[in-house]
């Protein structure tokens, strides 16, 4: 069947891939599961209840809630009628929810909960829109009243509906997640998200030949915002792979795992945030284990740090990582349910060390590069060990061109670029020029077709003395510090960088108990002289990898973690910079005065 339509994709599994399980998720701690044909039949209903409603072609709704099946198929349902889906992240501001529904006019509102109701019911009293919740809530309207409305009609006038739906029209309004000001809503078409789906499958479809596992028998675990393209890119993907999906509902890593544990994936998608606690909480392991365990721990994780995927390393090299494998590595596949073939990360840049030590356990990590405004992915290193380059993130797909503007920022030209941002023209024409979108990122390509990131255009910062810093490969060479859990380089206009460093407190925990040193409150720790100087010994020695201008001159220790709900996160976990600044601009004036 011919697939045009981002909605084409549900029925295309049911003719290829029928799966008893589809679509997945908890009611009361229990999995709840989706046959192929029952969210097909969920979903016709649901589109017959919407027009019921009044619903019309181009008219947007709004659904506010993290993965879970009914997100799909209000999705697939406003899809095939030609409504607008507006998705938004669970965690933003009753302000922000404000805007995003003045600015797109959505005329109904999908909410997983009663919290998210009454964030919405006070950001919409002034629009009175019709809110429908996933949870059964007393004295609220649930969404299968839509689904209601239409069943006992005729499934067959939801023809004429799917056939005026073309790939040109708009699929849907995303709005950035507003690292930079007011959020900007991002026009994708069918095509754009088609695009991207059929591209990308050519390279999943490869790997499972080279792996030898079977499309159609596949499970995943969801966890990421299902509102950010880059998932529901994946979930399109999955449908299109025969994949079953599984969802988490949280991205909290100490929930994920038990779930992870608990479905055995074959594969899932996640950010570098994900990674990272992971890592931190391998390397806790490692900590405690005792004498030879330990040594052997620690050898093995020496050994991972050396691995690239595209080199021949010697048969002494893999013969040591044949026995890290059977001692080490082989716990760590079994915590991630031991049957991941591969993960694929996006949204920021994965530090390389994580990168090889995960690749030398068997858990491959292909890393993608993209933007909401490029549906999302631009470039893959979904490609066979030979051309996987670690520090890189991976080879244009097809139907996508790449080039690196004088400047050093990438510009991208395809099927997958947006019609533009939601009216606004002005922010529109500032970024799509000449048939290019200029992505703010800057890059280049190694070997003349792997792209490196290396920063964010307008991260990068001068020092007084006119030496430019980029924040970003300072703070993820940071990072590898066991000591360091989260990080912001600063000093714009200033004479030197400096940092403000959230430290992993369960590790600075252990290594004050092995040294002795009395552990009380994180406040009072990190005034500890002792603690001060070993942070200051970590800075020092990664220190050694910056020039001179780069090195971290000072640097601050605080308490309280950064998060999404605290405002210094975006809901896929990057840094919001301005807001960071803001929160902190004493503390910041304190290192310099």
């Amino acid at each position: 069947m011919e697939l045009k339509r981002a909605f084409d994709f549900i029925y295309y599994q049911l003719e290829k891939y029928p799966r008893t399980n589809s679509l997945n998720g908890k009611i009361n701690g229990k999995w709840v599961s989706y046959t192929t044909q029952e969210v097909i039949d969920t979903v016709n209903h649901l589109s017959l209840g919407l027009l019921k409603l009044g619903l019309k072609k181009d008219d947007k709704i709004a659904i506010i809630a993290n993965g879970r099946p009914e997100w799909n198929m209000i999705d697939l349902a406003s899809q095939q009628i030609g409504v607008v889906n507006v998705p938004m992240y669970p965690t933003i501001s009753i302000s922000d929810y404000e805007y995003i529904f003045q600015d797109s006019g959505a005329k109904i509102a999908f909410v997983a909960n009663q919290d998210l109701y009454e964030k919405v019911r006070q950001a919409t009293e002034k629009n009175n829109i019709e809110i429908y919740t996933f949870d059964q809530l007393p004295n609220m309207k649930h969404w299968r009243e839509v689904e209601n409305l239409g069943k006992g009609q005729d499934i067959s006038q939801l023809d004429a509906h799917k056939a005026s739906v073309k790939e040109s029209d708009l699929l849907t309004l995303i709005y950035t997640s507003g690292t930079t000001g007011v959020p900007k809503g991002v026009m994708l078409t069918h095509k754009n998200l088609v695009s991207n789906v059929l591209a990308g499958a050519k390279t999943v479809i490869a790997l499972a030949n080279e792996l030898n596992y079977e499309m159609g028998k596949t499970k995943c675990v969801s966890f990421l915002p299902i509102c950010h393209i880059y998932e529901r890119m994946a979930t399109t993907m999955y449908w299109y792979t025969g994949c079953a999906i599984y969802y988490a509902d949280t991205m909290d890593s100490k929930a994920i795992v038990p779930i992870i544990q608990e479905i055995k994936p074959d594969n899932f998608t996640a950010v570098p945030r994900i990674f990272e606690k992971l890592y931190h909480a391998i390397i806790a392991k490692g900590m405690e284990a005792k004498g030879l365990k330990k040594s052997i721990f620690f050898w093995a994780l020496k050994l991972g740090e050396k691995y690239e995927p595209h080199k021949n390393q010697g048969w002494w090299y893999y013969k040591q990582l044949e026995i890290a494998n059977k001692l080490v590595f082989s716990k760590w596949r079994a915590a991630l349910g031991g049957n991941v073939k591969y993960i694929t990360s996006g949204a920021a840049s994965l530090q390389p060390r994580l990168a090889r030590v995960f690749w030398a356990a068997g858990i491959k990590i292909y890393e993608g590069y993209g933007l909401t405004e490029t549906s999302p992915v631009i470039t893959s290193s979904f490609v066979p060990n030979k051309e996987v380059r670690i520090g890189c993130v991976g080879k244009v797909i097809d139907g996508v061109e790449v080039k690196i503007a004088e400047d050093g920022e990438v510009l991208c030209k395809g099927d997958n670029v947006m019609l533009g941002y939601y009216n606004k023209p002005e922010l529109t024409s500032q970024v799509l020029k000449d048939g290019w979108f200029h992505t703010g990122d800057i890059g280049e390509l190694i070997e003349g077709k792997y792209l490196k990131i290396t920063d964010r255009k307008k991260e990068i910062f001068k020092t007084s003395g006119g030496k430019y810093i980029a924040p970003q490969v300072m703070e993820n060479k940071l990072k590898e510090s066991p000591f360091i859990e989260q990080i912001i380089v600063v000093g714009e206009n200033k004479n030197f960088p400096s940092a403000l460093i959230v430290p992993s407190f369960e590790h600075l925990q252990r290594w004050c108990e092995h040294k002795g040193i009395l552990y009380t409150e994180p406040d009072e720790m990190l005034k500890h002289p002792k603690v001060i100087e070993k942070f200051d010994e970590e800075i020092k020695k990664i220190n050694e990898n910056f020039g001179n201008w780069e090195k971290v001159k000072k640097f601050t220790l605080l308490s309280n973690p950064w998060g999404i709900d605290s405002g210094e996160l975006t809901p896929t976990l990057k840094l919001k910079r301005k807001s960071i600044y803001s929160k902190y601009e004493r503390i910041i004036d304190e290192i310099y005065s």
